[in-house]
């Protein structure tokens, strides 16, 4: 079987009591949904529909917590976010194309956890635990038994970043690094922070939607200290991810400093349409973050099923430029592996 994103990350445990920030958004992951039938009868689907689910979920196993299950529609196999996160028979089915390191991660790793794909940035995984499961995560079968664990792990990182003063930004990635607890959390990020070459620190999270919860006082004011740039990437696919909880947490984070960008995926029977993109990226501004990124689909095993070919997806990008503001139209690229940055897409086509 292969190694999947972790659910629990036992390294991230905190020694100190934790506050009753910390405590609340630990709690709504620990309460999160992990069996189909609990989700069956949460949004009373066809039952169907769960044999499928129980059999994909034994491989991947199913992972969505509260604040993001109240954003989906009772009843709609159909509904955008359950369609990401719902356990499918396809994932099963082999594809050509379609493998296991779709993006060449192990290939790139420098140090544990360190990958060192393109000049002057490098991209740490601080983590193998996600707030939520993604079925078309280009990690699903990341290694992540690799990482090691702890400052012995950061060390060789962190040496290698000293040691390399062309790298100017790192990028902190996983699972998802807002999985640590803050005092873990806030020590990786000084330690990169002390080092002279580093001018940014960019944070890739999908936690900071799913459990809005977890943008704690600590972490902002951690931000608010900051004399050099902190980016912090959300991944949002839809606007219906986003809510009054989602606007509360941006809305802080921007007020401590924090640059916000967003990066989607174009998946199939998520947000395929120009209505659904163009409305992710209203959302969006409307919430205070800049459409950054719109990938397509990487191959990675068990997704073909949310595939858009480049030209259905260079469609979009025509229908939503059309009436969107220049700077609400995302950047559509796709990562290929050993390529010096990511590959841009629309008017190459």
């Amino acid at each position: 079987m292969s190694e999947v994103i972790q659910t629990v990350d036992s390294s991230s445990v905190p020694a100190h009591k934790p506050n009753n920030a910390d405590q609340h958004w630990r709690i709504i992951l620990r309460n999160a949904i992990r069996n189909p039938a609990t989700l069956w009868q949460r949004l009373q689907l066809d039952v169907s529909y769960l044999p499928a689910a129980k059999r994909a979920a034994s491989a991947f196993p199913l992972l969505v917590p509260e604040p993001f299950l109240a954003r989906m529609h009772p009843g709609d196999i159909h509904d955008p976010l359950l369609r990401q996160i719902l356990p499918l028979d396809a994932e099963m089915d082999p594809a050509e194309g379609f493998v296991t390191d779709a993006v060449g991660d192990v290939e790139s790793m420098k140090a544990p956890g360190l990958l060192h794909k393109y000049h002057g940035r490098v991209l740490l995984v601080v983590s193998g635990a996600c707030a939520i499961h993604c079925r078309y995560c280009f990690r699903r079968h990341f290694p992540y038994s690799r990482l090691g664990g702890g400052r012995e792990q950061w060390q060789s990182a962190l040496d290698y970043i000293s040691h390399h003063k062309e790298v100017e930004e790192v990028i902190l990635s996983g699972g998802d690094p807002l999985s640590l607890d803050d005092p873990k959390l806030i020590n990786l990020m000084d330690r990169l922070m002390a080092l002279e070459n580093v001018r940014t620190l960019r944070i890739h999270t999908r936690t900071a939607i799913v459990i809005p919860q977890r943008i704690t006082v600590e972490i902002l004011a951690w931000i608010k200290q900051q004399r050099k740039q902190v980016i912090l990437v959300t991944h949002v696919n839809h606007a219906n991810e986003l809510d009054d909880t989602t606007a509360e947490a941006l809305l802080k984070l921007r007020q401590a400093g924090a640059l916000l960008l967003n990066q989607s995926v174009l998946l199939k029977n998520v947000n395929d349409c120009g209505y659904a993109l163009t409305q992710l990226s209203r959302k969006l501004s409307q919430q205070g973050v800049l459409p950054y990124y719109l990938h397509m689909l990487d191959p990675v095993t068990g997704a073909a099923h949310f595939f858009v070919s480049a030209a259905q997806a260079a469609s979009l990008m025509t229908q939503i430029a059309e009436v969107l503001p220049g700077y609400l139209v995302p950047r559509l690229v796709r990562e290929i592996p050993e390529a010096p940055a990511k590959t841009p897409l629309w008017w190459n086509l």
